[in-house]
């Protein structure tokens, strides 16, 4: 961000918005409910299944009916699954004031166009990183709070279809309170938002966590290595890897780099790369968001 967007950030940061929070008693929604409760933010809560209802009056909320929680917000959080954030937007963006500002918390829907606009209601998008495996954490509180908006400390990344600098800062205020403890807000293009999520953080990363786990099974089940000890090897390792791959903090040997060929021989495909196009990026929107196409 510029200097004066700099400026006008922090000014934002002491200053107190109307936020309604649309899906408040879902995960995400509790998530970012907790956190707004601890700012001077005046948000409202709004909740249709009787289960989330009930969850957000446990935790002693309020709840707020949509309309009225929309017509005056300064930023209407929709904190909803993807597949719920065409209807939802459908019906709630027209009853927006002017100038406010709709807040989507993943790209998906956004990039696909499946959201409701309007000329004078602006979009954004923000999605947390969660804390990174380099963070230097300071207590157990840290350690525990794996997925972010706890304890741990994040950055965040946000979107906004705006050239205007105070819109951009409401955007950064209320993301640094939804996502709290927040580091850094990157500002990208809500297309650089879907290839970052889901491209390289869901279709890389994600997959090749839950590739460490099949091996870690097979490792048990099929060769017999007692548990404890796989799993052992296989975190340890698994730190190694991703200092030595991300950050060159050792070298790998040259017995390793021999078998990390042999591997991306035997399970990577030569044209992997092609997941960074524009029209692989559709393809996995379109399947995510169970469409036959993204039409642009």
């Amino acid at each position: 961000m510029t200097d004066t967007s700099t400026s006008t950030a922090a000014e934002a940061a002491t200053e107190s918005y109307k936020i309604a929070v649309i899906g408040a008693g879902g995960k995400m929604g509790m998530r970012v409910s907790n956190n707004l409760d601890k700012t001077a933010h005046t948000a409202w809560y709004v909740e249709n299944s009787p289960a989330g209802q009930q969850r957000t009056i446990d935790a002693g909320r309020e709840l707020t009916d949509a309309a009225t929680a929309v017509a005056d917000a300064d930023i209407v959080v929709f904190a909803v699954p993807d597949l719920a954030l065409g209807p939802v937007t459908a019906d709630l963006v027209p009853q927006m004031k002017s100038g406010a500002i709709a807040l989507t918390l993943d790209p998906a829907a956004a990039y696909a166009g499946l959201l409701t606009d309007r000329d004078d209601v602006i979009r954004a998008v923000a999605h947390p990183c969660h804390p990174s495996i380099f963070l230097q954490r300071q207590s157990p509180e840290e350690w525990a709070d794996t997925f972010g908006g706890i304890a741990a400390p994040q950055d965040a990344i946000a979107a906004i279809e705006s050239d205007d600098p105070a819109k951009a800062a409401i955007v950064e205020a209320t993301v640094r309170a939804i996502y709290a403890p927040v580091i850094d807000v990157h500002f990208v293009t809500i297309k650089q938002l879907a290839q970052l999520e889901p491209t390289l953080v869901e279709t890389v990363a994600c997959m090749i966590g839950a590739l460490l786990n099949e091996a870690l099974e097979e490792t048990i089940n099929t060769m017999g290595v007692p548990e404890a000890a796989a799993r052992s090897i296989l975190y340890g390792h698994t730190q190694v890897a991703l200092a030595n791959g991300l950050r060159g903090d050792n070298p790998f040997s040259d017995a390793c780099l021999i078998a990390m060929d042999y591997g991306r021989e035997s399970i990577i495909k030569d044209d992997w790369k092609k997941i960074f196009r524009d029209d692989e990026l559709d393809k996995n929107l379109a399947r995510m968001l169970h469409l036959d196409h993204i039409e642009r």
